[in-house]
């Protein structure tokens, strides 16, 4: 068959199935703007052929994904492997003695976009940028972490992202740049597009490289999620990021922890985040910040009646009872507000015992006074008396409702309990009398407010009842 004839898949009429649930845990890094899920008869035996076998190759992955292999195979010179096409959404495939490699391995590795620690290094890099300047893939989420990427691949990497706009999360970690190599990436913010989520911590930035990148930042509109922890951004490098953070209003949460950033770099910081309407996520832990610092930042957020700051972690700052009465009154004017600390000096533990009361039990006690259910209470929160909001509004009701008087740390615990991965906190799963009752089939799990384990599950018409052991 002439290899520049397209080849084109025979669809027989088949009944539409229902593809089984898949846990996100096993699920490859890829997520493409459409997926295909056709069922089909998987053949008894497999054999060590590497021609491409069409009929076979629509089962259960996506478009993206199945691209990026015929495209990945072409690139590196490799005939693609129908038995890893058949394949490739499975959990395991054993692939010995197909013949793949060095380059077949490549090509299967870049096909599975979670090519992390696969030691891609500059040749890997100039395959995958050669991909994504043709800006014609459906990819939206790349992971790259932990393929000793030096400076040289990240010329490669502006080259393709300066180009590309469809990728919306890059995950770069656990890489070898170092200041040149954030000279290039910062070069590629500043001209991208497309990025919302950029992963560039454990990499080697430093001074040069830190005010690079910030300055490519300067110029981006659309990144809004950013982890540079575990570089080396110093104070001077904190500068710059104060000063993005005066300017931009896209980033919503922003890592720098572990950057050897002193209460001198905190000060350009909160400078900064005087101005920011955007930002609602600060994590500045394990860096050399004392109370001090963190007084600052808290003062900062008080002074701009526009902030939407909701997280700040300074989880290794031991602070004070005066700073908790600061932030208290920052809370009042911002209750969405939440900062997470080591401890409070001088606290004795019967303050401790008060700030820990389970706040799921202050909750079902004012519902049995007033004859309501834990769902009437929590729907009360929500004006639209949906099941869902965010976790900024719910801390921010939470603290603002009269019913149930909590204090922060309450709320954070219960947030615990409730809030989900994508940032929402879901009330269809709630605690009661030692039952779980579950509003959404296939959401059975231990209990996670009351830490108990699932003992027996019963169906009723609109819920699961589950007894706890």
């Amino acid at each position: 068959m002439d290899n520049d004839e397209p080849l084109e898949p025979e669809i027989k009429d088949e009944p539409e199935t229902e593809p089984a649930a898949r846990n996100s845990d096993e699920t490859f890094y890829c997520e493409a703007e459409a997926s295909v899920a056709v069922e089909k008869e998987k053949p008894g035996g497999e054999s060590s052929e590497t021609d491409l076998e069409i009929e076979d190759t629509e089962k259960l992955f996506t478009t993206g994904q199945r691209e990026l292999y015929l495209e990945a195979c072409k690139l590196v010179g490799v005939v693609p492997v129908s038995y890893f096409i058949r394949n490739m959404e499975e959990s395991y495939v054993n692939l010995n003695h197909h013949g793949l490699g060095p380059s077949g391995t490549k090509a299967i590795a870049i096909a599975l976009v979670n090519i992390s620690n696969n030691d891609l290094g500059l040749k890997g890099a100039s395959t995958i940028s050669e991909f994504l300047q043709r800006n014609t893939s459906s990819l939206l989420n790349l992971q790259l972490s932990g393929n000793n990427f030096k400076d040289e691949s990240a010329e490669l990497f502006c080259q393709a992202f300066s180009a590309n706009y469809r990728i919306k999360t890059l995950d770069l970690s656990h890489n070898e740049f170092s200041d040149k190599g954030g000279e290039h990436l910062g070069q590629m913010l500043a001209l991208n597009i497309g990025l919302q989520s950029l992963d560039l911590s454990w990499n080697q930035f430093h001074t040069r490289g830190a005010v690079a990148l910030c300055n490519g930042l300067r110029a981006n509109v659309t990144l809004q999620k950013l982890d540079l922890s575990m570089n080396g951004f110093g104070n001077e490098g904190a500068t710059a990021l104060g000063e993005v953070l005066r300017l931009n209003n896209s980033l919503v949460y922003i890592d720098v922890s572990s950057n050897d950033i002193s209460n001198e770099g905190v000060i350009k910081i909160s400078k900064g985040l005087e101005f920011n309407e955007s930002l609602k996520v600060l994590k500045l832990f394990l860096n050399p910040v004392s109370m001090d610092g963190a007084t600052l930042l808290l003062l900062s957020i008080k002074r701009n009646p526009k902030s939407k700051m909701e997280e700040i972690d300074i989880s290794n700052v031991l602070v004070s009872e005066q700073f908790v009465k600061i932030l208290d009154g920052v809370c009042a004017i911002h209750p969405q507000l939440d900062v997470t600390y080591k401890a409070v000096q001088g606290f004795s533990a019967k303050k401790e015992l008060l700030l820990w009361t389970n706040p799921m039990k202050l909750i079902q006690s004012y519902a049995d006074q007033h004859q309501i259910t834990v769902i009437d209470f929590f729907k009360s929160l929500n004006p639209n008396g949906r099941m869902m909001m965010s976790v900024g509004d719910f801390r921010k009701a939470m603290i603002q409702q009269d019913k149930v008087p909590m204090n922060p740390y309450q709320v954070r615990e219960l947030i615990k309990k409730l809030a989900e991965k994508t940032g929402m906190v879901n009330f269809s799963c709630w605690c009661l009398g030692g039952t779980l009752r579950i509003m959404k089939p296939g959401h059975i799990k231990n209990c996670g407010l009351c830490y108990g384990s699932i003992k027996t599950a019963k169906f009723s018409p609109d819920a699961f009842n589950v007894s706890l052991a």
